[in-house]
């Protein structure tokens, strides 16, 4: 009898998932209790059932292919699902002190790098993150970050960090398409980000700040920040970058300045505090509001071309 749905093992999928989460086979190997060398087995067996690669292996870790980025992506939303559904039969809370809700791109390069720090400091506050790209309002998070313009409902919105907007790409990109001002890009192969909850400014909003026209040059669109992320890195193309989220690939060589032009973010992060949240959570916003206060722009970035 044919199963009801067409999936590769279970093992291997999840055992690719906590690796994606923590681009680490490694680190996914303690997480499952297991050995590194069980998760590389188990994803190089994915990997040949779907005739491509997952990960990038890089001396000091992993690195998602882009068809990597959107089997994270597609698994990640299905085992929120699950664990909502699970969460809501259990009828209980969950064991953490704080849950709080972000999207992957904001978890991953702004909220989790800060986690440790936190933890340093209130090692008795237990957080947990709810990761999604998709407004919802399962699971009930105490508090949740979001872009947006900040409410005026009456509800507990505070802001987190206003940014500013960067044209980047891979190292080489900008010699290689010879962008040397933003005009440049104008003909270039852009990154579009499309069909997200969240109203992302895009190209043709960045150009019509800075004076110019749109953009005319090969359009790849995505629905996911993080893949479109990727595909930038892998030189597919140029993407818009919030600063405070792109910063750490920056500093890492992964992403370089294209142009020294930016325009300041039309919307902001913000983080919304549940009218019943506990005390926890409110002591965990304090704290993440500060994160958000000390998170100035850099003047200048050097762009790409020195």
């Amino acid at each position: 009898m044919p199963r009801p749905y067409d999936l590769p093992s279970m093992t291997a999928l999840l055992c690719f998932e906590a690796a994606a989460r923590n681009l680490s086979f490694k680190s996914a190997a303690s997480e499952l209790n297991v050995t590194p060398a069980a998760v590389s087995h188990q994803i190089k067996a994915l990997e040949s059932e779907l005739s491509t690669s997952l990960f990038t292996r890089q001396y000091r870790g992993v690195e998602l292919t882009e068809a990597g980025a959107w089997l994270f992506v597609a698994l990640q939303r299905g085992l929120e699902s699950i664990s909502d559904a699970v969460q809501e039969l259990r009828g209980r809370p969950d064991a953490a002190d704080v849950t709080i809700q972000a999207t992957t791109a904001m978890s991953a390069f702004w909220l989790t790098p800060r986690l440790s720090a936190f933890w340093q400091s209130h090692p008795d506050i237990v957080v947990s993150q709810i990761v999604s790209d998709v407004a919802t309002t399962s699971g009930r998070p105490d508090l949740a970050i979001r872009y947006g313009t900040l409410p005026e409902d009456g509800g507990d919105h505070s802001l987190l960090f206003r940014d500013r907007i960067l044209a980047v790409g891979a190292p080489g990109y900008a010699a290689r398409q010879g962008i040397m001002t933003p005009d440049d890009l104008l003909g270039a192969p852009l990154i579009h980000l499309s069909g997200e909850e969240a109203r992302w400014t895009g190209w043709t909003d960045w150009f019509s700040t800075l004076g110019l026209a749109a953009p005319t040059g090969r359009r790849l669109p995505v629905n996911n920040y993080m893949i479109a992320l990727q595909l930038a890195q892998d030189s597919a193309g140029a993407v818009l970058g919030w600063e405070g989220l792109v910063r750490p690939l920056i500093e890492q060589g992964r992403l370089s300045v294209l142009v020294s032009e930016s325009i300041p973010s039309p919307e902001s992060f913000f983080l919304t505090t549940h009218s019943r949240a506990p005390e926890k959570a409110r002591t965990f916003r304090d704290w993440l509001l500060s994160q958000g206060n000390a998170l100035g722009p850099k003047r200048a970035w050097p762009s790409a071309r020195g």
